[in-house]
């Protein structure tokens, strides 16, 4: 199987061409008919040598991923199940709010993290994506919204927060940031691109070496030890203390805030206690909070808090000095909300127990013609 050119970064291109004795300058020219021109037949690469078209031709892959369903909530967001080479499959969700159209972008198959309120967690961790494959999301569902919304449709911020924890897979994600941002390509800038993480200190420590400069946001979720476990099992090995003797290493210009992701779960890490150990552990200056009411998913052993006990943990924070929101929840009747997302398509309710389509059998059927790699 050919290598896929979306795994090269502009500098691994431009070194790729001086290493087959081509000039490297076509680098510039080649990011600019792929993710500028969308031109991904190298034949039609007019102003690159007639070496370096045969050579890409020959020798590269520029198919995009597959997308395998598609569905339209209420508000606006689209949920995607899209296939790769390998048979495998992940989710990933283009979400409108205002002047952005945000993807969430899936960094796995699966997840090893096991969030016990996660919906992706139930699958365990099934391999890392390649960088080619977080870029192909983008690709492919920017392809898809201008061929079947609008050529008016444009993808413009993207989130790390679908399936799987970036960080795990550090490299890939590193290196389809890069290609993210190049500025010869799509050229999103840094403010654009979010990475979420669940906590993996290790690779935090790194954030601050080498990994291109974006958005930080951590799933925090409770600011006592005990709780945070309950919740994310990563915290018995990265506890709240290891975690932000990590976050202070990260360099934050000015005006930059990291965001501490809030999941409320009713009963769970909704009280004063929470409250008030919130208000120890961050710096009002330097934090955001994002509260994420808990969205249900079938079999989730935890529930969403009522609406006044959200505006009250919200107003407590706020008359405490932080900057505090609520993440407006998006696509839940779809389960492309978040902590919703599991590649297993079977989650979507279209077959029953007896493996008998419950929606209309051609739909039903389409979706596994699919599905078969």
């Amino acid at each position: 199987m050919k290598p896929s050119f979306f795994d090269l970064t502009y500098d691994e291109l431009k070194l790729l061409l001086t290493e087959k004795g081509l000039s490297p300058f076509g680098a510039t020219q080649m990011f600019d008919w792929v993710y500028r021109k969308w031109v991904h037949n190298p034949q039609e690469w007019s102003n690159v040598s007639k070496a370096a078209r045969e050579f890409f031709t020959e020798n590269y892959d520029f198919s995009l991923l597959k997308v395998v369903w598609n569905g339209l909530s209420k508000d606006g967001t689209r949920k995607f199940l899209v296939k790769m080479n390998d048979g495998q499959t992940v989710e990933t969700v283009a979400i409108p709010a205002r002047e952005r159209l945000t993807l969430c972008v899936s960094s796995q198959v699966g997840c090893a993290v096991g969030c016990t309120f996660c919906h992706t967690a139930t699958q365990g961790l099934k391999r890392h994506l390649k960088a080619s494959e977080v870029v192909g999301q983008y690709l492919t569902i920017q392809k898809w919204l201008h061929e079947n919304v609008s050529m008016d449709e444009k993808l413009t911020n993207i989130v790390y927060m679908g399936q799987g924890e970036p960080l795990h897979n550090y490299e890939n994600m590193k290196k389809a940031t890069l290609i993210f941002m190049a500025e010869r390509g799509l050229a999103l800038g840094q403010r654009r691109i979010t990475l979420s993480t669940s906590g993996l200190v290790p690779a935090i420590e790194k954030l601050a070496i080498d990994f291109p400069p974006v958005n930080i946001a951590l799933s925090l979720h409770s600011a006592r030890n005990d709780v945070r476990t309950e919740l994310m099992p990563i915290n018995k090995v990265y506890d709240l203390e290891r975690l932000f003797n990590a976050i202070k290493k990260i360099p934050l210009k000015a005006h930059r805030r990291i965001t501490y992701e809030y999941l409320l779960a009713d009963g769970i890490n909704d009280t004063m206690e929470d409250v008030v150990a919130l208000e120890k552990l961050l710096n009002p200056k330097e934090s955001k909070i994002n509260l994420i009411p808990f969205n249900e998913f079938p079999g989730s052993k935890y529930k969403r808090p009522s609406e006044e006990k959200i505006m009250w943990f919200l107003d407590q924070m706020i008359k405490r000095g932080f900057t505090c929101t609520i993440r407006t929840t998006k696509g839940s009747d779809i389960l492309a909300a978040c902590g919703q997302l599991k590649s297993e398509f079977e989650k979507l309710n279209l077959w029953d127990k007896d493996n008998k389509p419950k929606v209309i059998p051609s739909i039903a059927s389409s979706v596994r013609q699919n599905l078969t790699p």
